[in-house]
């Protein structure tokens, strides 16, 4: 096979035109975690302030139970608010988005002022205190998650060149060409198969799209990867694959699962003579989805670290812990003489 026939599959990714490109939402309150940090700052903060003026712990209790029963309402109506309109407030300029989310914190404020004042608990309503507290704590809260959305930009990409430097490690490049030179005479069908899910390997590590991406697709390349490595190892490699379809719609950081199934492969199959067992599984429980990727390991003792494991994992964990935050769950160690990996995300896809 000539050089251009081999580099052809590494063609540039048309650019989309500058004034196509759409506008991102810089924030986003649709998020479990974002809802429990905002309701405990705002409890902190108000049990704080109603400190000032309280005289013994009873008055205290009184005035905090008072200031919350609006200020409660208000942050929440603030995330309701600022959740719900997410696909309007996409569409405006970075600071329309901020100006918005201001805007919603003033509306908060008085609307957990009108509530109280329709209580009579309070003598005289504070309207402009209350809206000058919402459009604070809005601005507080817009800022906190645009630094959280641009935290995620830089571990993208240390993943990603990561990843793609795994892709075209010499080694496994090297490998990998000269199984499919030994196919070439005695199995062309699977030399080609073989070079054409090197070249998919490629295309992905080399995609830069930064957006979450199905399950299923990950599952996918992870399989051509493994089919790959199959071609080397022969029998020595096991798979086995229980994967459940109604996981498939599962959102993900893009080549999350290919560091986890490559550590399987090289801490598993390649030091041991005897082979390995690699098992990949899914399952949908209920709004949750069970990911699991386990492997044997050579016989005598693993390292602390996980046999090198540690460096994949601490990625995995930090991309996962930026897309799906307090709603995603991860888990790595031996178990019953298997090294596992256990990954738990929302079945429902992240916006």
């Amino acid at each position: 096979m000539r050089d251009s026939q081999i580099l052809s599959t590494f063609q540039d990714l048309p650019a989309p035109a500058p004034g196509l490109l759409p506008r991102a939402l810089v924030f986003d309150a649709c998020r479990l975690g974002v809802v429990l940090r905002a309701v405990l700052c705002v409890e902190a903060v108000v049990a704080v302030a109603t400190m000032f003026g309280a005289v013994g712990l009873a008055d205290w209790l009184l005035r905090l139970a008072l200031v919350t029963a609006g200020a409660l309402p208000a942050v929440l109506s603030w995330l309701l608010a600022a959740c719900s309109l997410k696909r309007v407030l996409a569409r405006l300029p970075g600071a329309g988005q901020y100006l918005a989310g201001v805007v919603l914190g003033v509306l908060a404020g008085l609307y957990g002022c009108g509530l109280l004042a329709l209580s009579g608990l309070l003598p005289s309503a504070p309207w402009l205190a209350s809206a000058s507290f919402g459009a604070l704590f809005a601005a507080m809260m817009v800022w906190a998650l645009i630094l959280r959305s641009r935290s995620a930009a830089p571990a993208d990409t240390a993943a990603r060149l990561s990843e793609l430097q795994s892709r075209i490690r010499p080694h496994f490049l090297f490998n990998t060409l000269n199984s499919a030179i030994a196919l070439v005479r005695e199995s062309p069908a699977q030399a080609e198969a073989l070079l054409e899910d090197l070249s998919d390997l490629f295309r992905h590590a080399l995609a830069d799209t930064g957006a979450p991406v199905r399950l299923a697709q990950e599952i996918e390349l992870a399989a051509r990867y493994l089919a790959i490595e199959q071609v080397r190892f022969g029998e020595r490699l096991r798979l086995e694959w229980d994967l459940d379809p109604a996981a498939a719609d599962a959102r993900l950081p893009a080549l999350l699962l290919q560091p986890l199934v490559e550590n399987a492969v090289r801490h598993g199959a390649e030091p041991d003579p005897q082979g390995a067992r690699v098992r990949i599984a899914t399952e949908r429980r209920g709004d949750r989805v069970l990911i699991k990727i386990s492997n044997t390991v050579p016989n005598g003792p693993v390292p602390a670290n996980g046999q090198g494991h540690g460096m994949a994992l601490a990625n995995v964990r930090d991309r996962l812990l930026l897309l799906h935050d307090v709603q995603g769950r991860f888990q790595a160690g031996m178990k019953d003489g298997l090294y596992q990996v256990r990954i738990e995300i929302p079945a429902t896809a992240v916006a």
